[in-house]
C-alpha cells in the first residue's frame, strides 16, 4: 500500500524487483540509477550480503508530475537471490505496490526461476497479498546470451513456465547493456500508478 501523507501532498510508490540470485535485478537497477542520475533523489544504498545485493533508492518517475496535485516518489528495491535470505526477501516485500520479476533466460537457471516465483506467491501470503492483484511484469533477461555458446530457454518456454497464468506484461532483456530496461520500469511504473489513484481523493 502506497504510502500517503495528506498534509505534505506526497506519496510514496514501493516496486521490488524480484528473482531468483545473480539473474539481473542489481544490474538493471545500476543501469536506472546511472540513466536517471538526475531524477535520483538519494544516493544508492547497497546493502551487502556475502555473495549478493539487496538495493534501496529514491527517485522521481518520468512524466508522472504529480496526481490529484500529490507529489509521488518511486522506490525502488531488489531483494537479494539466494534462498538462504528469504526472510530478508519477506521484508522487503512488506508494503510493496508494485513487482518486477526478473527470470534469467539461462536454461540452467529454468528451475531457480520457477522455485523463485513460486517463493514469491508464499512470501506475500504472509501479508495477505495475491500476485494476481498485485501491478506486476515480467522481464527475461540476458536475452542476449543466445548469440554466445550459452544454452538459453526461449521467451515461449519462459511465458509458459513463468507467466501463463499470471499473463503480464513480458520483456526481454538485457540489463547488462540496459536493453529494455526503461521499457520494464515505465511499464510497472504506469500500471502501479493507476493501481494507486483511487486510494488518493
Amino acid at each position: 500500500m502506497a504510502l500517503i501523507n495528506v498534509k505534505t501532498k506526497e506519496v510514496q510508490v514501493k516496486i521490488v524487483y524480484y528473482g531468483p540470485g545473480r539473474g539481473g535485478k542489481t544490474t538493471n537497477l545500476e543501469y536506472i540509477n546511472k540513466t536517471y542520475r538526475d531524477r535520483i533523489k538519494t544516493e544508492m544504498v547497497s546493502l551487502k550480503t556475502q555473495d549478493d545485493r539487496t538495493l534501496f533508492f529514491d527517485f522521481l518517475p518520468f512524466d508522472v508530475g504529480q496526481i490529484k496535485g500529490f507529489d509521488v516518489t518511486i522506490q525502488l528495491y531488489t531483494v537479494p537471490g539466494q534462498v538462504k535470505y528469504n526472510a530478508t526477501r519477506r521484508l522487503v516485500l512488506r508494503g510493496v505496490d508494485g513487482i518486477v520479476f526478473v527470470a534469467d533466460v539461462q536454461k540452467e537457471q529454468r528451475k531457480k526461476n520457477i522455485e523463485s516465483l513460486n517463493q514469491l506467491y508464499e512470501n506475500l501470503e504472509t501479508y495477505n497479498l495475491d500476485l494476481f492483484n498485485i501491478p506486476f511484469v515480467m522481464q527475461y533477461n540476458k536475452i542476449d546470451l543466445k548469440q554466445s555458446a550459452i544454452p538459453i530457454v526461449s521467451s515461449q518456454t519462459l511465458q509458459k513456465d513463468l507467466n501463463g497464468l499470471l499473463r503480464a506484461p513480458a520483456f526481454e532483456a538485457t540489463a547488462l547493456r540496459g536493453g529494455n530496461v526503461i521499457p520494464t520500469l515505465k511499464k510497472i511504473i504506469s500500471i502501479t500508478l493507476a493501481s494507486i489513484q483511487d486510494q488518493l481523493f
